[in-house]
Protein backbone atom coordinates (compact mmCIF):
# COMPACT_ATOMS: atom_id res chain seq x y z
CA UNK A 1 0.00 0.00 0.00
CA UNK A 2 2.95 2.91 0.77
CA UNK A 3 3.79 2.28 -3.07
CA UNK A 4 -0.12 2.23 -4.04
CA UNK A 5 0.05 6.11 -1.84
CA UNK A 6 3.46 6.89 -3.37
CA UNK A 7 1.92 6.43 -7.06
CA UNK A 8 -1.31 8.49 -5.81
CA UNK A 9 0.80 11.05 -4.90
CA UNK A 10 3.45 11.72 -7.28
CA UNK A 11 0.82 11.59 -9.82
CA UNK A 12 -1.22 14.62 -7.98
CA UNK A 13 1.72 16.41 -7.17
CA UNK A 14 2.30 16.37 -11.48
CA UNK A 15 -1.32 17.04 -12.32
CA UNK A 16 -1.04 20.09 -10.01
CA UNK A 17 2.19 21.34 -11.68
CA UNK A 18 0.65 21.12 -15.10
CA UNK A 19 -2.13 23.24 -13.66
CA UNK A 20 -0.07 26.22 -12.69
CA UNK A 21 2.06 25.84 -15.50
CA UNK A 22 -1.09 26.68 -17.71
CA UNK A 23 -3.70 28.47 -15.34
CA UNK A 24 -2.22 29.13 -12.44
CA UNK A 25 -3.75 28.77 -9.17
CA UNK A 26 -7.03 28.18 -10.82
CA UNK A 27 -5.37 25.44 -13.18
CA UNK A 28 -4.37 23.95 -9.91
CA UNK A 29 -7.75 23.53 -8.36
CA UNK A 30 -8.78 22.36 -11.68
CA UNK A 31 -6.18 19.83 -12.26
CA UNK A 32 -6.73 18.45 -8.37
CA UNK A 33 -10.11 17.56 -9.60
CA UNK A 34 -9.29 15.61 -12.50
CA UNK A 35 -6.26 13.52 -10.16
CA UNK A 36 -9.09 12.93 -7.69
CA UNK A 37 -10.78 11.23 -10.22
CA UNK A 38 -7.87 9.78 -12.08
CA UNK A 39 -6.92 8.30 -8.66
CA UNK A 40 -10.64 6.78 -7.47
CA UNK A 41 -10.91 4.97 -11.48
CA UNK A 42 -7.20 3.66 -11.04
CA UNK A 43 -7.54 2.32 -7.47
CA UNK A 44 -10.93 0.67 -8.22
CA UNK A 45 -11.34 0.22 -12.41
CA UNK A 46 -7.86 0.36 -13.43
CA UNK A 47 -7.85 -4.00 -14.13
CA UNK A 48 -10.70 -3.26 -16.85
CA UNK A 49 -8.81 0.15 -18.48
CA UNK A 50 -5.69 -2.12 -18.94
CA UNK A 51 -7.52 -5.25 -20.35
CA UNK A 52 -10.05 -2.51 -22.48
CA UNK A 53 -6.14 -1.43 -23.81
CA UNK A 54 -5.95 -4.43 -25.54
CA UNK A 55 -9.29 -5.45 -26.47
CA UNK A 56 -9.13 -8.22 -24.18
CA UNK A 57 -12.44 -10.50 -23.92
CA UNK A 58 -13.32 -12.84 -21.58
CA UNK A 59 -13.61 -16.70 -22.21
CA UNK A 60 -15.64 -19.14 -20.90
CA UNK A 61 -14.36 -22.87 -20.17
CA UNK A 62 -16.27 -24.30 -22.88
CA UNK A 63 -14.21 -21.95 -25.32
CA UNK A 64 -10.91 -23.14 -24.05
CA UNK A 65 -11.02 -26.14 -21.52
CA UNK A 66 -7.50 -27.10 -21.39
CA UNK A 67 -6.62 -22.91 -20.56
CA UNK A 68 -8.93 -22.99 -17.59
CA UNK A 69 -8.26 -26.51 -16.05
CA UNK A 70 -4.68 -25.18 -16.36
CA UNK A 71 -5.14 -21.48 -14.45
CA UNK A 72 -8.08 -23.57 -12.50
CA UNK A 73 -5.44 -26.28 -11.17
CA UNK A 74 -2.63 -23.34 -10.55
CA UNK A 75 -5.02 -21.15 -8.58
CA UNK A 76 -5.94 -24.03 -6.56
CA UNK A 77 -2.11 -24.97 -5.67
CA UNK A 78 -1.56 -21.35 -4.84
CA UNK A 79 -4.71 -21.36 -2.56
CA UNK A 80 -6.26 -18.16 -4.52
CA UNK A 81 -9.52 -17.91 -5.81
CA UNK A 82 -9.43 -18.87 -10.03
CA UNK A 83 -8.59 -15.64 -11.92
CA UNK A 84 -10.61 -14.48 -14.48
CA UNK A 85 -9.30 -16.02 -18.12
CA UNK A 86 -9.29 -13.42 -20.86
CA UNK A 87 -7.91 -13.30 -24.22
CA UNK A 88 -6.32 -10.84 -26.45
CA UNK A 89 -5.94 -10.96 -30.22
CA UNK A 90 -2.54 -10.67 -31.20
CA UNK A 91 -0.17 -13.09 -33.12
CA UNK A 92 2.72 -11.67 -30.48
CA UNK A 93 2.81 -14.69 -27.85
CA UNK A 94 2.36 -13.08 -23.91
CA UNK A 95 0.60 -12.93 -21.21
CA UNK A 96 -0.14 -10.83 -18.25
CA UNK A 97 -2.32 -10.50 -14.63
CA UNK A 98 -4.37 -7.80 -13.67
CA UNK A 99 -6.37 -6.98 -10.41
CA UNK A 100 -6.20 -5.14 -7.35
CA UNK A 101 -6.21 -8.22 -4.91
CA UNK A 102 -6.22 -11.99 -5.54
CA UNK A 103 -10.26 -11.82 -5.33
CA UNK A 104 -10.33 -9.77 -8.18
CA UNK A 105 -8.00 -11.29 -10.52
CA UNK A 106 -7.81 -12.35 -14.13
CA UNK A 107 -4.97 -13.47 -16.49
CA UNK A 108 -5.22 -12.47 -19.73
CA UNK A 109 -3.33 -14.61 -22.96
CA UNK A 110 -2.49 -13.56 -26.39
CA UNK A 111 -3.74 -15.89 -29.11
CA UNK A 112 0.09 -15.98 -30.07
CA UNK A 113 0.76 -18.01 -26.78
CA UNK A 114 -1.99 -20.17 -27.58
CA UNK A 115 -0.73 -20.57 -31.37
CA UNK A 116 3.13 -20.92 -30.33
CA UNK A 117 3.86 -22.52 -27.23
CA UNK A 118 2.94 -26.12 -26.24
CA UNK A 119 0.63 -26.98 -22.90
CA UNK A 120 3.22 -27.02 -20.43
CA UNK A 121 4.84 -24.04 -21.43
CA UNK A 122 1.30 -22.13 -21.27
CA UNK A 123 1.55 -23.59 -18.08
CA UNK A 124 4.80 -22.29 -17.10
CA UNK A 125 3.61 -18.64 -18.35
CA UNK A 126 0.21 -18.91 -16.28
CA UNK A 127 2.20 -20.38 -13.12
CA UNK A 128 4.49 -16.79 -13.20
CA UNK A 129 0.95 -15.09 -13.35
CA UNK A 130 -0.22 -16.41 -10.71
CA UNK A 131 2.66 -15.89 -8.51
CA UNK A 132 2.28 -12.45 -9.35
CA UNK A 133 -1.53 -12.29 -7.96
CA UNK A 134 -0.78 -14.41 -5.02
CA UNK A 135 2.03 -11.97 -4.09
CA UNK A 136 -0.24 -9.12 -5.03
CA UNK A 137 1.71 -7.71 -7.14
CA UNK A 138 -0.76 -7.02 -9.99
CA UNK A 139 -2.29 -4.02 -7.30
CA UNK A 140 0.22 -1.96 -8.21
CA UNK A 141 1.39 -2.78 -11.00
CA UNK A 142 -2.14 -2.45 -13.03
CA UNK A 143 -2.28 1.32 -10.99
CA UNK A 144 1.14 1.89 -12.11
CA UNK A 145 0.48 1.23 -15.94
CA UNK A 146 -2.61 3.22 -15.46
CA UNK A 147 -1.56 6.35 -14.34
CA UNK A 148 1.87 6.23 -15.82
CA UNK A 149 0.16 5.09 -19.18
CA UNK A 150 -2.35 8.48 -18.78
CA UNK A 151 1.07 10.52 -17.96
CA UNK A 152 2.90 9.11 -20.86
CA UNK A 153 0.09 9.39 -23.41
CA UNK A 154 -0.13 13.47 -22.51
CA UNK A 155 4.01 13.73 -23.12
CA UNK A 156 3.25 12.14 -26.19
CA UNK A 157 0.94 14.72 -27.32
CA UNK A 158 2.95 17.20 -26.31
CA UNK A 159 5.83 16.06 -27.90
CA UNK A 160 4.21 15.63 -31.34
CA UNK A 161 2.67 19.37 -31.00
CA UNK A 162 5.83 20.81 -30.68
CA UNK A 163 7.15 18.73 -33.71
CA UNK A 164 4.14 19.91 -35.29
CA UNK A 165 3.48 22.97 -34.27
CA UNK A 166 0.79 25.32 -33.86
CA UNK A 167 0.04 27.76 -36.52
CA UNK A 168 -2.64 29.48 -34.00
CA UNK A 169 -0.28 29.56 -30.98
CA UNK A 170 2.99 30.22 -32.83
CA UNK A 171 6.35 29.09 -32.03
CA UNK A 172 6.05 30.67 -28.69
CA UNK A 173 3.38 28.16 -28.28
CA UNK A 174 5.53 25.15 -28.76
CA UNK A 175 7.80 26.87 -26.15
CA UNK A 176 5.53 26.23 -23.75
CA UNK A 177 4.85 22.72 -24.11
CA UNK A 178 8.89 22.00 -23.64
CA UNK A 179 7.97 21.87 -19.79
CA UNK A 180 5.65 18.65 -20.65
CA UNK A 181 8.65 16.86 -22.17
CA UNK A 182 9.55 15.77 -18.90
CA UNK A 183 6.40 13.84 -18.31
CA UNK A 184 7.40 10.89 -19.94
CA UNK A 185 10.53 10.36 -17.75
CA UNK A 186 8.51 11.01 -14.93
CA UNK A 187 6.25 8.64 -16.06
CA UNK A 188 8.78 5.87 -16.09
CA UNK A 189 9.80 6.92 -12.92
CA UNK A 190 6.83 6.40 -11.47
CA UNK A 191 6.89 2.57 -13.18
CA UNK A 192 10.89 2.02 -11.70
CA UNK A 193 10.05 3.20 -8.09
CA UNK A 194 6.66 1.46 -7.90
CA UNK A 195 8.43 -2.14 -9.85
CA UNK A 196 11.12 -3.55 -8.65
CA UNK A 197 12.95 -5.98 -11.80
CA UNK A 198 13.63 -8.52 -8.81
CA UNK A 199 9.73 -9.53 -8.73
CA UNK A 200 10.12 -11.11 -11.79
CA UNK A 201 12.60 -13.66 -10.62
CA UNK A 202 10.37 -14.05 -7.49
CA UNK A 203 7.07 -14.87 -9.78
CA UNK A 204 9.21 -17.10 -11.84
CA UNK A 205 10.55 -19.56 -8.53
CA UNK A 206 7.16 -19.43 -7.23
CA UNK A 207 5.53 -19.52 -10.26
CA UNK A 208 7.95 -22.59 -10.65
CA UNK A 209 7.32 -24.40 -7.91
CA UNK A 210 3.66 -23.76 -8.41
CA UNK A 211 3.87 -25.72 -11.36
CA UNK A 212 6.72 -27.63 -10.89
CA UNK A 213 8.40 -26.94 -14.15
CA UNK A 214 10.70 -24.83 -14.13
CA UNK A 215 12.20 -25.60 -17.73
CA UNK A 216 9.10 -25.14 -19.62
CA UNK A 217 8.68 -21.44 -18.15
CA UNK A 218 12.25 -21.34 -19.34
CA UNK A 219 11.43 -22.31 -22.91
CA UNK A 220 8.52 -20.23 -22.86
CA UNK A 221 10.27 -17.28 -22.14
CA UNK A 222 13.13 -17.79 -24.59
CA UNK A 223 10.24 -18.05 -27.23
CA UNK A 224 8.27 -15.43 -26.20
CA UNK A 225 11.35 -13.48 -26.04
CA UNK A 226 12.04 -14.36 -29.66
CA UNK A 227 8.91 -13.28 -31.26
CA UNK A 228 8.91 -10.22 -29.24
CA UNK A 229 11.94 -8.89 -31.08
CA UNK A 230 10.51 -9.96 -34.62
CA UNK A 231 6.72 -9.32 -34.25
CA UNK A 232 6.41 -6.52 -31.21
CA UNK A 233 3.00 -5.82 -30.12
CA UNK A 234 1.19 -2.52 -30.06
CA UNK A 235 0.47 -0.63 -27.02
CA UNK A 236 1.38 1.87 -24.47
CA UNK A 237 5.24 1.56 -23.58
CA UNK A 238 4.03 2.36 -19.59
CA UNK A 239 2.04 -1.13 -19.72
CA UNK A 240 5.30 -3.29 -20.61
CA UNK A 241 6.08 -4.05 -16.74
CA UNK A 242 2.49 -5.66 -16.72
CA UNK A 243 3.68 -8.84 -19.60
CA UNK A 244 6.21 -11.55 -18.48
CA UNK A 245 8.26 -10.22 -21.26
CA UNK A 246 8.69 -6.71 -22.97
CA UNK A 247 6.59 -7.29 -26.00
CA UNK A 248 7.35 -4.24 -27.11
CA UNK A 249 10.19 -2.75 -30.00
CA UNK A 250 13.00 -1.79 -27.98
CA UNK A 251 13.40 1.54 -28.92
CA UNK A 252 14.61 4.80 -26.72
CA UNK A 253 11.18 5.46 -25.64
CA UNK A 254 10.45 2.18 -24.35
CA UNK A 255 13.43 1.89 -22.67
CA UNK A 256 12.51 4.04 -20.22
CA UNK A 257 9.68 1.84 -19.18
CA UNK A 258 12.12 -0.80 -19.26
CA UNK A 259 11.35 -2.97 -15.96
CA UNK A 260 12.20 -6.52 -16.95
CA UNK A 261 15.61 -8.47 -15.78
CA UNK A 262 17.42 -9.77 -19.09
CA UNK A 263 15.61 -13.51 -20.30
CA UNK A 264 19.04 -14.83 -20.25
CA UNK A 265 19.23 -14.13 -16.89
CA UNK A 266 15.78 -15.26 -15.72
CA UNK A 267 16.05 -18.97 -17.92
CA UNK A 268 19.67 -19.55 -16.28
CA UNK A 269 18.05 -19.06 -12.73
CA UNK A 270 15.16 -21.37 -13.72
CA UNK A 271 17.15 -24.14 -15.32
CA UNK A 272 19.67 -23.74 -11.84
CA UNK A 273 16.40 -24.41 -10.18
CA UNK A 274 15.62 -27.43 -12.17
CA UNK A 275 18.70 -29.10 -10.64
CA UNK A 276 18.15 -28.39 -7.76
CA UNK A 277 14.31 -29.91 -7.05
Amino acid sequence: MVRTALLFGLLTGILLAIGYLFAGFAGMTLFLIIAFVINFSAYWFSDRIVLSMYKAKEITKSDEPKLHEIVENLAEEAGIPKPRVYLVRSESPNAFATGRSPKNAAVAVTSGLLDNLNWDEVEGVLSHEIAHIKSRDTLTSTIAATIAGAIAYIAQMAWWSMFLGDRRRGSGGSIMLLPLIILAPLAATLVQLAISRTREYKADRNGSILSKKPLSLASALKKISEAASRNPMRGNAATSHLFIVNPFKGDSFVNLFSTHPPVAERVKRLEQMAKEI
